[in-house]
């Protein structure tokens, strides 16, 4: 069933864009609608979004609880932050493996006025001003023309929902097709592991030699892979090693049974993932 992405910065209206959703779909199109989110996980902001590692976990949580729920009869809501643009594709990713249709939903309420909010509620509610001013920091606005980011629909704090658009692009629309890096397939050679540790790390080191000469603009050719990383700026190694783990995890739960499609599959994420 259909899959709402809602994001935006802290306290921008996300949960009231949830309920809305919720009520318009019950009682307009008698359909069942499951909510998932930081709510429903019991989620400490403060604690969470102070520490990495705990973030990663609730990001798995919530991950978790969207594919058990796509595959039941109702549509579902992830309402959270939803800030990563990685964690969005990972969850575009999701979809296509279940051949449902998404839409994300922007909620694009100004910094002072999410600030405003914040502060009108009840202390065990509020995010801390340090947490606050963090994630609006790291927030990485989606954008219509990436795939995993369509269609994007933003709103304004004081808009209403564009709910025919929605219906339309939920509903009445064909889910796209699976492709390569998201049908699962069955792991058939024991050396599957290595050979993603080995690929996706000599990978790296061939970005990180290439950077060197490179300029924005350029293609960088990947040995193994048809396709060509796209240079669009210079890449840290600690940002290109977190985008490595994120694949890795990704391909574990996915493995191919060709381990000479890794390289190709690699550059086509990490062209996703890096802009």
């Amino acid at each position: 069933m259909p899959f709402i992405l809602i994001c935006g910065y802290p306290c921008s209206g996300k949960s009231r864009r949830s309920d809305e959703l919720k009520r318009y779909f019950e009682s307009d199109h008698n359909k069942d609608v499951t909510v998932v989110s930081d709510h429903s996980t019991g989620v400490n902001r403060n604690e969470v979004y102070s520490d990495s590692k705990q973030e990663k976990l609730v990001r798995g949580n919530l991950k978790s609880a969207v594919q058990r729920n796509l595959g039941k009869d109702a549509i579902t809501i992830l309402d959270s932050l939803n800030y990563i643009k990685g964690f969005r594709y990972e969850l575009y990713c999701v979809t296509k493996e279940c051949q449902t249709t998404q839409v994300v939903i922007f909620c694009d309420t100004n910094r002072d006025v999410a600030s405003e909010w914040n502060m009108a509620r009840p202390d065990e509610e509020r995010y801390s001003q340090d947490i606050f001013d963090g994630l609006v920091q790291r927030f990485e606005e989606p954008k219509a023309n990436n795939r995993w980011d369509s269609p994007l629909f933003v709103v304004q704090k004081d808009d209403a929902l564009p709910f025919e658009a929605i219906v339309d692009a939920l509903l009445r629309r064909k889910a796209p097709p699976p492709n390569a890096s998201t049908l699962p397939q069955p792991l058939s050679s024991t050396n599957f592991l290595y050979e993603l540790d080995k690929t996706t790390q000599d990978i790296l080191g061939v970005i990180m030699e290439s950077q060197k000469t490179s300029v924005p603009g350029d293609n960088i050719g990947i040995p193994g892979a048809t396709d060509k990383l796209q240079f669009t700026r210079s890449f840290t190694l600690a940002e290109l090693q977190r985008t490595r783990r994120q694949f890795i995890t990704y391909m574990k739960m996915h493995p191919v049974d060709n381990p000479g499609k890794i390289s190709n599959m690699f550059v086509q994420y990490l062209n996703n993932t890096l802009k």
